[in-house]
C-alpha cells in the first residue's frame, strides 16, 4: 500500500476517533459545560482570525493596476 493511502485511512480513522470522543466529552461526562464553552471560543475565535487575516491582506496588499483605472471625462 502506498505511504499517501495509509496517511489517509490514518487520518480518517483518527477522525472517528476524534468524534467519538467528542461526542462522549459532550454528552457523558462531567466535563460538558467546558468542552462545550472552549468549542465555541474555538469556532468563534478560528472565524474572527479568518476574518481579521482577510482585514490584514486588504489593508497591506499594493493596489492591482486594474484598480488604478481613472475615469478620463
Amino acid at each position: 500500500m502506498a505511504r499517501q493511502q495509509t496517511i489517509g485511512i490514518m487520518i480518517f480513522v483518527l477522525a472517528i476517533v476524534g468524534f467519538f470522543l467528542y461526542a462522549y466529552l459532550l454528552m457523558l461526562s462531567e466535563w460538558s459545560p467546558i468542552v462545550l464553552q472552549l468549542s465555541v471560543l474555538m469556532a468563534v475565535g478560528g472565524i474572527l482570525g479568518v476574518i481579521s487575516w482577510i482585514g490584514y491582506n486588504m489593508a497591506t496588499s499594493r493596489p492591482s493596476p486594474s484598480s488604478l483605472v481613472t475615469d478620463d471625462k
